[in-house]
C-alpha cells in the first residue's frame, strides 16, 4: 500500500540508511569479543515531554536539558502503550504488545516461541545486562533476562572491560506520587497551563503542579546516575538514553491512546567515540523528526551493539550499524486498563492522530480504581455531574465517537475531531489504511476477548496461534469487528452481515456479532432477539456474557429471568478463569439496578478466586467493591 503522506520523511530516510540491510545476520557470539559500546537507559514514569528542552517553561529539568544539549531529542517518540505494563513489554520485546497477546494491563501470557528477550540477546553476546529495578512485564520471561535485576543492580558488578547495558528506573514521577499529601508545592498552581480538556479547579492546578514537581525530582534521579557514570570515567564510552514509560500519570493522559498518553520525551547521547552509530541528524543539541516508538528501542540496541536486530522484532533501529528506514507511522493501542476492559487502536504520522473506537459503547473515563484515588479525576467527574463542564471538558464522561482525528499542529489537546469532516477525508482514509495494515501485518489478537485468547493459546502461545490462519482467521474477526463497531445502521447489507454472522462458526465472530447488536441498542436486539436468546447456550463463555448483556439491557423481564443466572454462574470464581469472571463482573454491573438480585448472590460468593498469576489478582476483589459501593 501507498502511503501519501509525509512521503518526505521515508526519501531522506532511504538515502540515509547505508545498504546494509540485505546482508546475512552474523551469529551474535561470534563477534562478542570486539569492543562495543556500553547502553545505559535512564527511565521514568508516567510523564511526557514536559521538559525544558522539549520547550516547556514551567519544567524544571536541568539534567536532562544537560544531556539534551550534548545529545539529540527526539520529537516524535510514542510509548505504542499508554500504561506501563504493556509499554514495558513492548519496549524489552520488540515486539508490540498486541501482537504477542500481552496488551492488557498486568496480565500474564507466555513468550513467543523461539524467541528471547532484548537482555538476552545481549548477555549472549557478552555484555553484562543490570536492572534497577522496575519490570512490570506482561510476558513470561523466557529463561533468565538480566545479570542483575534487583534495588541493587548496577554496571559497577560487572567484570573488568565488560561492556554493559544497565536500566535505571525513577519512580518519583509516578502517578501515585501526584496524591501525596502533604507536599511541599514548588512549582505554583497559578502559572500551570491546563489541557482544554480539564476543568480550571484548585484540585486539578494543584495536582499539574505537584506533576511538575515529581518530574524535577525524577531529573534529579537520572542526574545522579549520569554522575556516577562520570566519576567512573564512563561518560564517553557510553550512549544514554533518557525517556519515560509513558505519557503523563494525570487522568486524560495515562490509559489514554493518544498523544497525550503516548507521547513521550527521548534524548539519546552518542559520544564522539562512538560517532560511527549516529543517525544522520544527529547533532549536539539538535532535534530529529524521525518517528520512533518503544517497538524501535531492542532493535535499535541491538543495532548500536553491532548485531543485525533478528527478523522476528517488529520495530525498526533507528541508530547504530543497521539503521532502517524511517517508518511513516507510529501505532499504539489499549486494552483492558485494570479492571475494566476497552479495545482502541491508534496511528500517527507525527501531525495528525487517527484513533478508531472499536468499543464506541464505552465512554472514556470507566470507573477504574486506581486512577479515582487522583483528586483531579474525582472533581473532574462532579462538576460533569453538576453541569459546570464545556463540550472538551464534558466529552471524557461520554461515549466515544467510533473514529477520531486530531492536528497536533493546531490542536496539542485533541480536542477538535476532525474525522468527519471532508476536508480531512483523505488524511483520515490514509491513516485508516495503515492501521488496518499494520494490525493484520502483527496479527494483532487483541481482537479476541481475553478467555477466547487464553483459551486457544492451550498449548501454544498467544503469539504464535495469532499467527496460525487455523486457530485465528484474523480477516474475518478483524471485518466483523470493524463492521460491529461501526454503527452503520445505513444499509440492509449491515444489518444482514451481523444477523448471518451470529450462527458463524467461530466464536471471535460470533462473539463481535452480538456486541454489534449490542452497540446498536434496543432495535437491532429485538430484530433478532432468537437467535441472541440461543447464545446464551453458546460454547464460548464470552459470547453467552456479550449475549447476555445485549439481552440485559435491552430485552423484558422474561430476559432478565435467563441472563442473571447466567451471570452468576459466570461470575463465580470456583467455576470460572478469573477473565470470565472478570467480564461476567463488568456486565452485571453495568445493568444497574436491573441485577440488584444478582449483585447480591455474586457478593455472597466466596471473594478468593484462584488466578494464574498473581498480576490478575487484585481486580475481581476491585470489581466486588464496586458492586458493593454501588448498592448502598
Amino acid at each position: 500500500m501507498k502511503l501519501r503522506f509525509n512521503q518526505h520523511r521515508l526519501v531522506s530516510a532511504v538515502t540515509a540508511v547505508a545498504l546494509t540491510f540485505f546482508l546475512a545476520p552474523p551469529a551474535l557470539a561470534e563477534t562478542s569479543a570486539q569492543r562495543r559500546p556500553n547502553i545505559l537507559w535512564l527511565t521514568s514514569e508516567d510523564h511526557g515531554p514536559q521538559l525544558g528542552c522539549y520547550g516547556d517553561k514551567l519544567a524544571t529539568t536541568p539534567q536532562a536539558d544537560a544531556l539534551a544539549a550534548r545529545g539529540m531529542i527526539y520529537l516524535h517518540c510514542w510509548s505504542n502503550a499508554p500504561v506501563c505494563a504493556p509499554a514495558r513489554t513492548t519496549l524489552i520485546s520488540g515486539l508490540y504488545a498486541n501482537s504477542t497477546g500481552s496488551e492488557h494491563m498486568r496480565s500474564m501470557v507466555a513468550y513467543p516461541r523461539g524467541m528471547k528477550m532484548l537482555p538476552q540477546l545481549l548477555r549472549e553476546a557478552g555484555y553484562y545486562c543490570t536492572n534497577n529495578a522496575k519490570e512490570d512485564y506482561n510476558l513470561a520471561k523466557p529463561g533468565r533476562v538480566w545479570d542483575e535485576s534487583s534495588a541493587e543492580a548496577h554496571w559497577a558488578h560487572r567484570a573488568a572491560d565488560q561492556p554493559f547495558f544497565a536500566v535505571f528506573n525513577s519512580q518519583k514521577s509516578h502517578e501515585s506520587q501526584l496524591r501525596v499529601r502533604p507536599h511541599r508545592q514548588v512549582h505554583v498552581p497559578a502559572q500551570v497551563r491546563l489541557p482544554a480538556y480539564h476543568p480550571d479547579a484548585p484540585e486539578v492546578r494543584q495536582d499539574w503542579a505537584q506533576y511538575y514537581d515529581c518530574v524535577t525530582a525524577a531529573d534529579a534521579d537520572a542526574g545522579a546516575r549520569l554522575k556516577e557514570l562520570a566519576e567512573a570515567g564512563l561518560a564517553e564510552s557510553t550512549i544514554v538514553f533518557y525517556f519515560a514509560d509513558h505519557g503523563p500519570g494525570m487522568p486524560g493522559n495515562k490509559r489514554w491512546p493518544r498523544a497525550s498518553g503516548l507521547h513521550v520525551p527521548l534524548i539519546v547521547y552518542i559520544p564522539e567515540a562512538w560517532r560511527q552509530l549516529r543517525p544522520p541528524e544527529y547533532q549536539p543539541g539538535g532535534q530529529s523528526q524521525r518517528l520512533v516508538s518503544f517497538v524501535d528501542f531492542a532493535p535499535t540496541v541491538l543495532s548500536l551493539a553491532g548485531f543485525r536486530p533478528p527478523e522476528w522484532m517488529q520495530g525498526h533501529a533507528f541508530l547504530g550499524k543497521y539503521q532502517a528506514a524511517e517508518q511513516p507511522c507510529l501505532f499504539g493501542f489499549r486494552g483492558r486498563m485494570d479492571e475494566r476492559y476497552d479495545l482502541v487502536r491508534c496511528a500517527t504520522d507525527g501531525r495528525f492522530v487517527y484513533i478508531r473506537n472499536f468499543r464506541p459503547d464505552k465512554i472514556y473515563g470507566q470507573r477504574i480504581d486506581y486512577l479515582w484515588q487522583t483528586p483531579t479525576t474525582r472533581v473532574w467527574q462532579r462538576w460533569f455531574r453538576e453541569g459546570k463542564l464545556n463540550e472538551a471538558q464534558a466529552a471524557f464522561w461520554k461515549t466515544k465517537p467510533v473514529e477520531e482525528l486530531y492536528d497536533l499542529t493546531t490542536d496539542r489537546d485533541e480536542v477538535h475531531n476532525l474525522a468527519a469532516l471532508p476536508e480531512y477525508a483523505e488524511t483520515r482514509a490514509g491513516l485508516r489504511a495503515a492501521l488496518r495494515e499494520h494490525l493484520e501485518q502483527i496479527r494483532d489478537v487483541g481482537f479476541l476477548p481475553e478467555g477466547e485468547m487464553h483459551r486457544r493459546s492451550l498449548g501454544t502461545t498467544p503469539y504464535d496461534m495469532g499467527h496460525d490462519p487455523r486457530k485465528y482467521p484474523f480477516e474475518r474477526v478483524y471485518q466483523m469487528a470493524e463492521l460491529a463497531s461501526s454503527l452503520d445502521n445505513s444499509s440492509d447489507a449491515a444489518e444482514r452481515s451481523l444477523r448471518t454472522a451470529l450462527d458463524d462458526a467461530d466464536s471471535a465472530v460470533r462473539y463481535w456479532a452480538v456486541l454489534g447488536h449490542l452497540m446498536r441498542g434496543a432495535k437491532a436486539v429485538a430484530a433478532d432477539h432468537k437467535q441472541l436468546a440461543a447464545l446464551l447456550s453458546d460454547p464460548s463463555p464470552d459470547v453467552q456474557i456479550a449475549a447476555a448483556e445485549a439481552l440485559g439491557r435491552y430485552g423484558d423481564k422474561s430476559d432478565l429471568q435467563l441472563v442473571l443466572p447466567l451471570l452468576a454462574e459466570r461470575a463465580d470464581g470456583s467455576k470460572n478463569d478469573v477473565v470470565t469472571v472478570m467480564a461476567a463482573l463488568n456486565v452485571g454491573e453495568a445493568l444497574g439496578p436491573k441485577a440488584a438480585t444478582w449483585r447480591d448472590a455474586v457478593l455472597a460468593m466466596p471473594a478468593k478466586i484462584e488466578a494464574p498469576n498473581g498480576r490478575f489478582a487484585p481486580y475481581v476483589l476491585r470489581l466486588r467493591e464496586h458492586l458493593a459501593r454501588s448498592g448502598e
